[in-house]
């Protein structure tokens, strides 16, 4: 009979492969993709790196996956704010203010999510999860037109907008001090959003009492 893992031995290996996803991510933070080597995930997860392929096949698919991860989790986020109380063009501007004030609360892996260079595999999880961020941009802006709250436009190509917008504006506060408070950053941004989508008397959080 085929030998197989007593259930001990398969949590050990998740928790092991949990670990070092962490460790991964926590060295992609700090260092980028670029410098995030084999040996240097390895060494920070306390293992040798040999012990990194037992999880994983390549130094790519371990990238693909600390990406997924790292951006599911975003996704998540902003989903739930874009999705929560309030009406729409309230939403979509709490989910832009919530969205940057993550990633500035994080600026290595953020960094990492938009634009440090990668590796081609990276790269083409970048456009899917932008994919996503637009699907979400989307629904909120065709929820507002419905309201009468947002002017009839091509939500699709709003969305789009908004995703790469928001991206942009953010990488180089992300990368490299920035002359503006991140409050003020907060508020120019998502002032910017929602006058892309044409909601009027476009106001930030931080403007409520």
């Amino acid at each position: 009979m085929p030998y197989r893992k007593t259930p001990s031995e398969v949590r050990r290996l998740e928790a092991a492969r949990e670990h070092l996803i962490a460790r991964a991510t926590a060295v992609v933070a700090e260092v980028g993709w670029a410098h995030a080597s084999v040996t240097a995930v390895a060494d920070s997860a306390g293992i040798s790196a040999g012990s990194v392929y037992q999880h994983f096949p390549s130094k790519a698919a371990l990238a693909v996956e600390v990406f997924r991860r790292a951006a599911g989790r975003e996704v998540e986020v902003l989903g739930a704010v874009l999705d929560g109380e309030g009406d729409p063009v309230e939403r979509l501007a709490r989910g832009i203010e919530v969205f940057a004030r993550r990633a500035l609360e994080n600026r290595g892996l953020a960094y990492a999510l938009l634009a440090a260079p990668a590796e081609a595999a990276v790269g083409a999880e970048r456009l899917e999860f932008r994919r996503r961020y637009g699907a979400l941009f989307a629904a909120v802006v065709h929820q507002g037109m419905a309201a009468g709250l947002l002017p009839a436009q091509n939500g699709a190509i709003t969305a789009a907008a908004l995703t790469g917008a928001v991206g942009e504006v953010l990488v180089d506060p992300l990368g490299a001090p920035s002359e503006h408070t991140a409050d003020e950053l907060l508020a120019e941004l998502t002032a910017m959003a929602l006058r892309c989508a044409g909601a009027p008397a476009a106001r930030s959080l931080s403007d409520e009492p």
